[in-house]
This record gives structure tokens, C-alpha cells and sequence, in this order.
């Protein structure tokens, strides 16, 4: 079997403990908000109750469906008032494991945190739940159910935004996957797990050739990803190149990755690496849904960069000066290119996206 050094694993750490997959590190857990079993049922049910968004229309689910790996199929977002948003909805797949929170701001590293986006932002709006989140609360609190869940979660504590949004977070930190065919022949030992057009692509994503293991590397097939035995900032921006509309690297107006954030034109065009887990169940791809299908994905970086000939967002990607080094292109055969592709596609666990414990408990 392959030796698969780049997949580190630690200890658990004491206190609850998740059951994870073989291979897998502890996650994170933050010690104002420890888990447990009442707090996670109350987080799932809230994740499901469209009564969170300001119209009572849109749920966290709506836009995170578990049979897409918790993503919506959907270009970009679409809020709860209809404003269509301007990025493609991240999975939620293993998100315990998330060392930064969005495509593109260093400074979401806490889901408590970065769930106050999308409950009460307004640019865009999301689930709107301000200026009228009294009323949304209300909602909440008058259901007899959701009381007895969350004094079961939280005993010695009213219901309110604090504890909705941890037992949320709570629920979100048990989406882990881990059990689709790479799984069971890494870590379940399962030499027939794989394919051999799986193996080989395996290799190629493996070889430095192709590089894509240094941005898609280790046990959640990203580089940007933290547990609980982390002893290091693994915040991982790249530039891979998808745009140059003015021939020195500038990407569209709409949306320049982590500049906009830091305001360093060094930042340009950076995003997150996204893990690949589920990758194939999670189309369109790229931050901003301008990809249709992995194939296309895979000939971007076989290229080294995207060339747009017309348009607003002319310019090849190839060229720019802010192109990670990381995207410096290679050469795939056909064949070869269906075995890369073939790996990807057994990056798909289908346990996780049937599992009845991440289901909406009232469908």
C-alpha cells in the first residue's frame, strides 16, 4: 500500500469526544463552547428552522444540502430576500477542520463568529435576521419543543442569540466525513477500496508533477486546515490564476479575495484552498461558481491559469504576476486526465451524505 505520510494524526484531547474516522485528528473545540449530545440535537434542529431568517423563509440548510455535501448546486447564493450573492456557498464537510471560515478573510476562524455573517449581515443579505432579530428570537423561544431541547442543551440559560448560535456551531462541528473509497483503502485497509484507474490517479494528485498536494494536502485534502493538536497558523491563500483583467494580475472589482480584507495588493486574487472532500457533489466550482464540472477545473490548472478572450473579464490568468507558484501547469494525457478524475470522484462519501444524524430531524 501507498505510504501516506502526508496524513497526520494526533491524540484526542480529554473532555467529549467526537467520534472521528480512522485517520482523523480530534477537531478544535473552543472551551466556551465544549460539546455535548443535547447541545448538538438543539444546534440540528436549528439549522433546519427557517424561522432563523428574518422572513422565516431560509434556513442554514437552505443553502447547505446535505446530498451536496452541504452546499446548494447554486453559482453564487441566494439570500432569503432573493439578493443573489457574489461567491459560491462553501461546503460545510468537515468544517471542524477549517483553519479560516470563507473563501477569503483571515480573520473568520471561529464558527461562532462567522455565523453572525450570515444571520445578520446586510451586504449581502443572507438569513436577514436584523434589524428584526427580537421578532426572530421570539419565534424561537415560543416553541415549546425548541425550549425543552435547549434546556436539556443549556440548563442554567434563557434561550438568546449567544446560545442559538453555539449549539449551531456545535451541530456543524460533527459534519465530518470520512468513509468514502480513499478512506476505507488508507486507513480501513481495504487494498480493493480503489480502483486501478483510482490508484493511478492517486499517484498523479500525489506527484510533483502535478502539485496538488501542496495545496490539497493531508487528512482533509487541504492545506488551510487546524485540529485540536495544532501548534501552528495554517491560514492558506492562493492565487490560482482565475483571472487577469488588466494584465498585471488584478481580478474583477466584485470580488478581489483577500485584499479586500488586508488592502495589500499583494493579496489579489487570493482565496482559500477548499478541501476536496466530496469535491465531486459540490459543483460549480471555484469561489464565484465559474466552473462547471471538475474536467474544467483540472484543464485550469493542466493550463496554469485561466485565459478569458472576451468580455469584462478578458485576460489570461496564466500570465499573471500574482499567480501562485504553486499553479505552474502541466501536461495531462487523456487517459491520464480520466484517472485524476476518477480519484476525485472517490473522494465521495456517500455514508456522510446519507448519514440521519446531519438530517433535518422534521422533513
Amino acid at each position: 500500500m501507498l505510504a501516506l505520510a502526508w496524513l497526520a494524526c494526533t491524540p484526542a484531547p480529554e473532555g467529549y469526544v467526537l467520534e472521528v474516522p480512522e485517520g482523523f485528528p480530534q477537531p478544535a473545540i473552543p472551551e466556551a463552547n465544549p460539546l455535548s449530545d443535547a447541545k448538538i440535537e438543539l444546534g440540528r434542529h436549528l439549522f433546519y428552522d427557517e424561522r432563523l431568517s428574518g422572513n422565516g423563509e431560509q434556513a442554514c440548510a437552505s443553502c447547505h444540502h446535505q446530498e451536496l455535501a452541504f452546499t446548494d448546486g447554486r453559482t453564487t447564493g441566494l439570500g432569503s430576500t432573493g439578493e443573489a450573492h457574489f461567491r459560491n456557498a462553501n461546503s460545510l464537510t468537515n468544517v471542524a477542520y477549517n483553519s479560516t471560515l470563507t473563501w477569503a478573510n483571515p480573520l473568520l476562524v471561529e464558527l461562532e463568529v462567522q455565523m453572525l455573517v450570515p444571520l445578520f449581515g446586510d451586504a449581502p443579505v443572507e438569513l436577514g435576521a436584523s434589524p428584526g432579530e427580537d421578532a426572530v428570537l421570539a419565534r424561537l423561544t415560543d416553541d415549546p419543543a425548541l425550549q425543552t431541547l435547549h434546556e436539556d442543551a443549556f440548563p442554567e440559560r434563557p434561550m438568546d442569540w449567544d446560545t442559538v448560535v453555539m449549539a449551531i456551531a456545535s451541530f456543524e462541528r460533527t459534519l465530518i466525513s470520512g468513509d468514502s473509497p480513499f478512506d476505507r483503502y488508507a486507513f480501513q485497509n481495504d487494498p480493493n477500496a480503489l480502483s486501478e484507474a483510482e490508484l493511478r490517479g492517486l499517484d498523479l494528485f500525489l506527484s510533483e508533477r502535478l502539485e496538488c498536494h501542496h495545496c490539497h494536502g493531508g487528512f482533509n485534502f487541504t492545506e488551510a486546515s487546524v485540529h485540536a493538536a495544532s501548534a501552528f497558523d495554517a491560514s492558506f491563500f492562493q492565487n490560482t490564476g482565475l483571472y487577469d483583467v488588466d494584465g498585471m494580475g488584478a481580478y474583477p472589482a466584485r470580488d478581489t479575495g483577500v485584499m479586500e480584507v488586508t488592502g495589500d495588493p499583494a493579496d489579489m486574487g487570493r482565496f482559500r484552498a477548499p478541501s476536496l472532500r466530496n469535491v465531486a457533489l459540490t459543483a460549480p466550482y471555484m469561489h464565484d461558481g465559474s466552473m462547471e464540472t471538475l474536467e474544467e477545473v483540472v484543464r485550469h490548472y493542466e493550463r496554469g491559469g485561466r485565459l478569458i478572450e472576451d468580455g469584462p473579464d478578458a485576460g489570461d490568468g496564466a500570465e499573471s504576476p500574482l499567480r501562485s507558484g504553486l499553479v505552474p501547469g502541466f501536461t495531462l494525457t487523456d487517459a491520464e486526465r480520466a484517472d485524476l478524475l476518477a480519484f476525485l470522484n472517490a473522494l465521495t462519501d456517500t455514508t456522510f451524505t446519507t448519514d440521519p444524524r446531519f438530517a433535518d430531524p422534521e422533513p
